[in-house]
């Protein structure tokens, strides 16, 4: 299997419960709720994706015929002698995931992180599994490190995610045209409901990959 990626890069996490850490980001081509073209937007499961996805021409992407191959281009971006921190993302990253990448990558003392839309079970291996549900996507993921929540969603309440066994629960305000409405409900939500943390996209706030 070779694993198409569409880029790699040395950043700092901006979102999520890892914000502020130091971590290589490997995005993975493909997703299995939009394809990524525009034309299809309006059909898709996931409808307000902001994150380009298609392909593999990105900065520090390209094609990966074995698991050995991918791993030396992910860990030259690494350059500390701390252990590495690499965060797989997407499109949708258990497309491509597999053991034998996280495997390979173990033996190099890495951290390994995931942030899925939970439709696809993970491999064994992955130390901290990020799910950010959808709306009309069917949840497979019900245990893992973090459940974050694109808000506000059509039709989905955060209170119904409360039941699974995850340690850090976040809502994360929508991203689009309705951005400042999105945050002051996201705002008033967690006020409300404590148990949930606000998480903000710091990268776009600090114009940063």
């Amino acid at each position: 299997m070779s694993y198409k990626i569409k880029e790699t890069y040395l950043t700092i996490q901006g979102e999520g419960a890892h914000m502020g850490r130091v971590a290589i980001f490997c995005r993975f081509s493909g997703c299995n709720l939009w394809s990524g073209h525009e034309k299809d937007r309006e059909k898709a499961t996931c409808k307000f994706c902001d994150t380009d996805f298609v392909g593999t021409d990105g900065s520090g992407g390209g094609t990966f015929e074995t698991q050995t191959e991918l791993s030396q281009h992910i860990l030259s971006f690494w350059n500390s002698s701390d252990n590495p921190f690499i965060v797989f993302t997407g499109g949708e990253p258990l497309l491509q995931l597999d053991e034998k990448l996280i495997h390979h990558l173990k033996s190099n003392d890495v951290e390994i992180a995931i942030e899925t839309n939970g439709t696809i079970v993970p491999p064994n291996g992955i130390d901290w599994i990020c799910v950010s549900p959808k709306k009309g996507a069917k949840l497979l993921i019900n245990k893992g490190n973090e459940l974050k929540i694109v808000y506000p969603q059509e039709d989905l309440d955060p209170s119904s995610f409360l039941d699974l066994d995850f340690d850090v629960f976040s809502l994360q305000p929508m991203d689009d045209s309705n951005y400042k409405r999105n945050l002051n409900k996201t705002l008033q939500y967690c006020n409300a409901n404590p148990t949930w943390r606000l998480s903000l996209q710091m990268h776009k706030y600090l114009q940063i990959p």
